[in-house]
């Protein structure tokens, strides 16, 4: 089992100063990160999804963690592939530019989102979203390896163009696919990619998950040049000494992240302003039950929340469904930053080393 950290960029109180401080102290628990033995630092690209996600510009986040680390892994999770976020130039471009200054480190995982707020400030088009993400991600690997590039296709005529610099990982950086849903998961296997997947399901389901994603990829019909048979989930994670005290700032920013993520990605409309959600501690009533319901086996795996031992508790679930890699979401919007520290070296000191 891998262990990694995963940050959307949240904060419950998006003012200038809070803004600044939130990527300051994203780069300081990077560089801990790097120190403590952690796998890889994945980061999201979003726009305009205020206090859920300000990570607009993760490669410019992912830079100045390569610049200031030495081991640790750098993973666009993801980076938005049809045409009107980013063409598949500069993303080959800028992929294997922070290849090369990073030494080989970078994962590129790639996406599309399905926000109304992302999807119409882009002015993209909904109906062909998933063929322009397909299209993109079917060229980007051949621009790294021809000297002359050219296509022409639905979305994409690109005359004979030399694309450089070309990554130093070869023949490139392993590539995944965002896919949350099970049948998401099946179609990055058949391609060949690694699977990022939100933990929302049961240990049962996820379980089905990993092992339909399994028997796909063995039919694999690869689209890059190489198949990256990895599955990874990203449960909210604080890991604390004291239960009440991980529990009771845990709870509360899994409250914050599902509501949030809720305000742009289950609705068709999009939010401006401060949204209409959850910012306080949970009353005693659902915090006990939500303390219940932590150690269900039947419960959604989305939480690695409380003391050392229920943590191995739980990533040992995720090890008896198959899954890889834990992409740990500590960056919750209502956890401060010292807490987020503690929880990253309680979790390196108390339970990595009981997974290898």
């Amino acid at each position: 089992m891998k262990f990694s950290l995963f940050y959307e960029m949240q904060t419950s109180n998006p003012s200038r100063a809070e803004e600044a401080q939130l990527f300051h102290d994203a780069v300081d628990q990077a560089v801990l990160a790097d120190k403590l033995g952690y796998h890889a630092i994945w980061a999201v690209e979003h726009h305009g999804l205020r206090e859920y996600a300000h990570s607009s510009a993760p490669e410019i986040f992912l830079s100045f963690v390569a610049a200031r680390t030495k081991r640790i892994r750098i993973g666009h999770g993801v980076t938005l592939l049809p045409s009107r976020y980013n063409h598949p130039i500069r993303v080959a471009e800028r992929i294997a530019t922070l290849d090369i200054l990073s030494e080989g480190r970078v994962n590129f995982g790639t996406g599309k989102s399905a926000s109304q707020t992302e999807l119409l400030a882009f002015e993209s088009d909904l109906t062909t979203i998933h063929d322009q993400w397909l299209e993109a991600l079917s060229i980007i690997p051949r621009m790294w390896r021809e000297d002359v590039f050219s296509f022409k296709g639905r979305f994409f005529d690109i005359p004979p163009t030399q694309i450089i610099p070309k990554p130093v990982q070869a023949p490139h950086p392993p590539v995944f696919a965002a896919c949350s849903r099970p049948d998401t998961s099946i179609f990055a296997g058949k391609l060949g990619l690694g699977a990022l997947s939100f933990s929302f399901d049961n240990q049962f389901a996820l379980a089905a998950k990993v092992k339909d994603y399994r028997r796909a990829i063995q039919a694999v019909r690869p689209v890059t040049e190489v198949v990256t048979n990895h599955f990874a989930c990203t449960p909210a994670t604080l890991v604390l000494k004291d239960d009440d005290e991980a529990c009771r700032y845990g709870f509360r920013g899994v409250r914050f992240f599902n509501e949030s993520w809720s305000s742009y990605y289950n609705t068709m409309n999009r939010p401006v302003g401060p949204l209409p959600i959850h910012r306080d501690f949970l009353d005693e009533a659902d915090f006990a039950a939500m303390k219940k319901v932590r150690d269900t086996p039947g419960a959604n795996m989305n939480m690695v929340i409380g003391t050392p031992s229920h943590a191995r508790d739980m990533v040992s679930r995720f090890v008896d469904c198959g899954v890889d890699e834990l992409i740990l979401i500590m960056n919750l919007g209502m956890i401060p930053s010292p807490l987020i520290v503690r929880s990253l070296k309680t979790f390196a000191e108390k339970v990595m080393p009981h997974f290898g």
